[in-house]
C-alpha cells in the first residue's frame, strides 16, 4: 500500500463544547495511538480528509502524517477508523494507528468479486457475499487496499472459503480456512397454492346451530318447519287433510 501525505495539528481541547467548535471551524477531531508512545489528540481539516478518502479505494489508508509544531512531526500511520454522523454522513472523528515500516500489522481488508458465477448466469442461482472483509497481516508497504476474488467458476452449491483465496505477495490471510467468503445458493422456489382435493368452487359450508339442550345439529333447510320441542301439542290438521289418529276416523263413521 502506497502512503499518502496528510497534514495534522496537535489538539489540546477535548471537551464536548470545544469539539463542537472545532467541527464548526471545518476541522475533525482525531487521535493517534501505537506502541511507540501514548495516545495523542490531533485534528485534521475536513477538506484534506475528504480528498484523502475520495481518492482511496477504501477508508483504510496508509498516511505519512505531518504534525505541525510537534516533537515528532513525521509519523507513519494507518487510518484505522472513521466515524460518521448517523444522519448527515459527515466524518466526525478519525482514529490513526501509528506503525513502523518494519513492523507487520493486521487489518481488515475489503473483498471484491470479479466475473459472473456460472451458477448465477446459467442456473439462476444467487451470489451470496458472506464476508465483506477478511483479516490480513503484512508490512505497511505490502498491505493491500482490497483483495480481488474471481467467482466465474462457481456452480450452484459451491463456495469460496478463506483457505481458497490466494494472498498477494508478502500478505498473510488470517482466519479459519473453512469459513465461506462467497457462495452461490440455489434460486428460491416459487410457492404454488394447491386446491384441496374434492373441494369444488362454490361449495357452501354447512353451518351448525346449537340446540337448547346443548347438542349440535344441522340448520333447518329454508322453508322447513322448525322441529317440535318436548311437551308441545301436535298441530291441528288442515281442511282436506287426513287426521293422524285412526281412532278418530272410526268414531266419525259410527256417528254417521
Amino acid at each position: 500500500m502506497k502512503s499518502v501525505s496528510l497534514n495534522a495539528f496537535s489538539r489540546t481541547q477535548a471537551g464536548r463544547g470545544e469539539v463542537k467548535k472545532l467541527r464548526t471551524a471545518g476541522r475533525i477531531p482525531a487521535i493517534i495511538y501505537g506502541k511507540q508512545q501514548a495516545p495523542q489528540n490531533l485534528e485534521v481539516t475536513v477538506k484534506d480528509m475528504e480528498n484523502l478518502v475520495h481518492h482511496s479505494v477504501s477508508e483504510i489508508v496508509l498516511v505519512d502524517l505531518a504534525v505541525k509544531d510537534d516533537p515528532r512531526p513525521k509519523r507513519l500511520a494507518l487510518v484505522q477508523d472513521v466515524q460518521h454522523h448517523a444522519l448527515s454522513g459527515k466524518m466526525v472523528h478519525i482514529d490513526f494507528h501509528e506503525v513502523a515500516e518494519n513492523e507487520k500489522v493486521t487489518i481488515m481488508v475489503p473483498v471484491e468479486t470479479t466475473g459472473e458465477a456460472t451458477g448465477v448466469k446459467n442456473g439462476g442461482g444467487v451470489l451470496e457475499h458472506v464476508l465483506f472483509k477478511i483479516k490480513a497481516r503484512a508490512l505497511p508497504k505490502d498491505l493491500p487496499e482490497f483483495i480481488s476474488v474471481d467467482v466465474s467458476h462457481l456452480e450452484i452449491g459451491q463456495a469460496i472459503h478463506i483457505g481458497d483465496i490466494k494472498a498477494p505477495e508478502g500478505v498473510e490471510i488470517l482466519g479459519d480456512k473453512h469459513i465461506s467468503v462467497i457462495a452461490v445458493a440455489a434460486p428460491l422456489a416459487e410457492v404454488v397454492e394447491t386446491p384441496v382435493e374434492g373441494a369444488a368452487a362454490g361449495d357452501v359450508e354447512m353451518i351448525k346451530e346449537k340446540k337448547e339442550d346443548g347438542t349440535e345439529g344441522a340448520a333447518p333447510a329454508k322453508g322447513a318447519a322448525p322441529a317440535a320441542k318436548a311437551g308441545d301439542k301436535a298441530p291441528a290438521a288442515k281442511a282436506g287433510e287426513k287426521p293422524a289418529d285412526k281412532g278418530a276416523e272410526k268414531k266419525a263413521e259410527k256417528k254417521k
